[in-house]
């Protein structure tokens, strides 16, 4: 996939969210991702709102998604499986001996799903590729024939909910 200016354009972001997933049919897989970009422009909080956290916090920012910032919808027309884990559980654990090329997408050749996979599903008439999808707010690992077809469809959608 190194060859598609979309995935390299998606690899090269620093953070991604998780906008919307769906299956817009059986068995096929909708993806929207979301840039996010480290914001100088609005504190991570207001002085004084917070006083238990305002040494801690001091000089941090946001991650958030703001003007500017690049949307991708990443589908596959046909999916065996895919798991979708909040980011900080899936974070957790030994991953030293999976093997992957990318950085946000990931496209592994040796990993805990492609074993699980093999091990817990049968009746595949072509070899099953795992992608996965590496984000802020969720880890998306995807079992598939087929790479997605991945589109870049502009500005940002809308901002994250700030929590106070």
């Amino acid at each position: 996939m190194s060859n598609n200016p979309e995935f390299d354009s998606l690899n090269s972001v620093k953070y991604l969210f998780l906008r919307h997933l769906s299956e817009p049919r059986d068995n096929s897989l909708r993806l929207v991702v979301e840039e996010a970009v480290v914001n100088r422009l609005t504190p991570a909080i207001v002085p004084g709102d917070h006083p238990e956290l305002d040494e801690i916090l001091k000089g941090a920012w946001p991650i958030e998604s703001v003007e500017g910032c690049k949307t991708f919808e990443l589908t596959w027309d046909r999916y065996a499986a895919y798991l979708v884990t909040e980011e900080l559980i899936g974070s957790n654990g030994s991953y030293d001996d999976e093997i992957y090329s990318g950085n946000l997408l990931r496209v592994y050749t040796k990993s805990h799903f492609l074993d699980y996979l093999a091990r817990d599903t049968g009746g595949h008439l072509e070899p099953v590729q795992h992608y996965k999808l590496i984000c802020l707010n969720h880890l998306v690992d995807i079992g598939s024939y087929a790479p997605p077809a991945i589109r870049m469809t502009g500005s940002f959608l809308a901002p994250p909910p700030r929590i106070q």
